[in-house]
């Protein structure tokens, strides 16, 4: 029986010797590396597929930054032309001539259009409707006991409107219009029935009308589209508007028009620089006002599905993307015109340029992988990678504490030295902060430890948030965090300090389930400037002197000084 036994355990041992000979081994590393190269492909195609998207977001910040920064420039004339009539209106300027414009104004009041002019090398001309017209307007009037000075203010923007629609990129006019029946405008007006279009045109413009107290409370800076109109060379305007107000006395309406057309010349020059893709620029609603397709391209269209769905999006994200399709559509809401600018890419476009190559490759790598058999190459490359991974995750382990995601304690004192040094040799001042959440001890022992975790990653952003971005920010203790601040003054550390120390204690926070608590914290600051010391142990022992002294004196406060101390004494 035993010698039976012993047969059965060899020939099962043979058997499986057999079933592992070197054959099955190659056939068994061959599913092996296929199957791991297929993942490692997978994966890769993952991470291009992001980077793709980054790509595309990129590409659309930074045409959308310029074409902000274009717009924004245009806004900024606008509030500094209403700067300087609302400066005239206030003081206006007692010369001859201007009193002799507004004596001139009253011999031609009632006439049914009329033009006044200065100096047409020095200013623009003045030109307006009579009485009668004036009366049969819903928003226009000429009761104004500041009319005199209304029209001094006006000839005077209309120099500094010169200059400024001069400089202006891609406006096409500049021009303000009263509500007492004259405007003034850099382009050049015909004397004669021009007038009476012209005012016509731009008092029943939305940009005009909608600048009521009641419409625009806010008297801000708004934005129009407004269709092509004859009277405006047919162009297809832009319009930025903004109103003239003084003691709660409606004016009139400062405006800036920017044709379509200069915006698609915009956006053609950025697809000159960007071969890939199409730029849309639409209003609020989501109407298309251009491209940057030329008239010789089929422009990128949405049906009435694909529209809704990127109107509900556009409406939760101001900045995003999304694929459509075989489409990658991604927008982003610019700040400074009521609209969102789309950049719309194919999978063809995609794959012509740079990521459709690269995944092309990527493709010829994973055959490449099964056809050879590279199974130590495969290995080697996912154990680096894992092994980078890890060193990256241990770096960052061991210079930050993981629930609050700042410093800790070795990793910020190590930067400090650094930045004390360099403060020191620069000879600026550098201080220091030291705070504490007051009864955080409570908050553990009413709620538990994991409500207190979040009270200390809620205070840790709000400092985070609140600091510069050469600030650092540390946990040096359970509850006790350090802020290092060069080149910045005692009192501006204790501004800061105050500054956090107000949006902590403004801030409810939501420890459990239907529960939410208000936490403050006690301030310590010491500078570089009150003993010439840039040893940030000697600072940071200093700063938490003061510290004490915070929560001796009732906490939630920031102490600042030996003063503060003394006082508190008393």
């Amino acid at each position: 029986m035993p010698h039976e036994t012993t047969m059965e355990s060899r020939n099962w041992l043979k058997r499986s010797f057999r079933r592992f000979r070197p054959g099955h081994v190659v056939n068994l590393c061959f599913v092996a590396v296929m199957i791991f190269s297929t993942l490692l492909t997978w994966r890769e195609v993952v991470v291009l597929e992001d980077a793709y998207i980054s790509s595309q977001q990129n590409h659309l910040d930074s045409v959308a930054n310029v074409l902000d920064r274009q717009l924004q420039f245009n806004v900024d004339k606008l509030i500094f032309l209403r700067n300087g009539m609302h400066d005239a209106l206030l003081t206006p300027l007692d010369f001859a001539i201007l009193h002799g414009a507004v004596t001139q104004f009253e011999q031609l009041r009632k006439q049914r259009f009329w033009q006044l002019e200065l100096d047409r090398r020095r200013t623009l001309s003045l030109n307006g409707v009579s009485d009668a017209l004036v009366d049969q307007g819903i928003l226009l009037t000429r009761d104004n006991a500041n009319l005199a000075n209304e029209l001094t203010a006006a000839l005077e923007a209309g120099y500094l409107m010169r200059l400024a629609h001069s400089s202006a990129p891609m406006a096409h006019q500049a021009m303000y219009v009263s509500r007492s029946g004259f405007y003034v405008a850099t382009q050049p007006t015909t004397h004669g029935a021009d007038i009476l279009t012209r005012y016509y045109d731009y008092v029943t413009q939305p940009w005009f009308k909608e600048q009521t107290q009641r419409l625009n409370p806010q008297r801000g800076v708004r934005w129009f589209t407004s269709p092509a109109n004859p009277t405006r060379e047919g162009q297809q305007m832009v319009t930025a508007s903004v109103p003239l107000d003084h003691e709660n006395y409606w004016y009139g309406v400062l405006a800036m028009d920017i044709p379509v057309l200069s915006i698609k010349r915009f956006l053609e020059d950025a697809i000159v620089k960007d071969v890939e893709g199409e730029y849309q620029l639409y209003d609020s609603q989501l109407r298309l006002l251009t491209t940057s397709t030329s008239e010789k391209r089929k422009v990128n269209v949405f049906d009435e599905r694909e529209q809704a769905m990127l109107v509900e999006d556009i409406a939760k994200d101001t900045v995003g993307g999304k694929h459509v399709g075989s489409r990658y559509i991604s927008w982003e809401r610019l700040d400074n015109f009521d609209g969102v600018l789309v950049r719309v890419h194919t999978l063809k476009e995609g794959l012509r340029g740079d990521f459709g190559s690269i995944s092309i490759a990527l493709g010829l790598l994973w055959v490449l992988f099964t056809g050879m058999l590279l199974i130590s190459w495969g290995v080697i490359r996912h154990m680096v990678s894992n092994m980078f991974v890890m060193q990256s995750s241990l770096q960052w382990q061991a210079w930050h504490d993981t629930l609050t995601r700042l410093y800790n304690r070795g990793g910020l004192f190590e930067k400090a030295r650094i930045e004390a040094k360099c403060s020191r040799e620069a000879r600026q001042p550098f201080s220091v902060i030291q705070l504490d959440l007051d009864h955080f001890k409570g908050v553990n022992d009413r709620f538990g430890h994991q409500a207190g975790d979040r009270v200390l990653s809620h205070a840790a952003g709000l400092i985070s948030g609140t600091l510069r971005t050469h600030d650092l920010a540390g946990r040096v203790g359970g509850e006790e965090f350090c802020i290092i601040l060069p080149g910045a003054t005692l009192s501006q550390a204790e501004r800061i300090a105050e500054r956090i120390r107000r949006r902590i204690n403004g801030k409810e926070i939501l420890v459990a389930k239907s529960t939410t608590i208000w936490i403050s914290a006690s301030f310590g600051v010491s500078s570089s400037q009150e003993t010439g010391d840039y040893d940030i142990e000697q600072l940071q022992s200093l700063a938490d002197q003061r510290l004490y002294w915070a929560k001796q004196t009732g906490r939630n406060r920031v102490c600042a000084s030996d003063a503060d101390q003394s006082m508190a004494m008393k």
